[in-house]
């Protein structure tokens, strides 16, 4: 990994799999959470359009605690995000 490089954290990843296994998670917050699953220990990359789903999240202010987290690591690991946000 490079210094610029973003992975899911162990807590990250432990919240992630508690929320896939509440039966009262919405599908946003699964969405996220086998997102920050997905890259635990892995190469990848959160994609634009669950960036999009994240960011929708983090602006919602109805939006639960656990899902803002999720949200928030997913977002920092959309490929290109730190360019896109230097450009700006």
């Amino acid at each position: 990994m490079t210094a610029h490089d973003k992975a899911t954290s162990d807590r990250i990843a432990h919240l992630a799999a508690l929320v896939l296994k509440q039966s009262t998670a919405s599908k946003i917050e699964k969405e996220l959470a086998g997102s920050a699953l997905a890259q635990h220990h892995t190469s990848k990359h959160t994609s634009a359009t669950i960036g999009k789903v994240a960011a929708h999240v983090l602006a919602d202010a109805h939006a639960c605690h656990e899902a803002k987290e999720l949200a928030g690591s997913v977002l920092a690991q959309v490929r290109g995000h730190q360019a896109a946000a230097t450009q700006r």
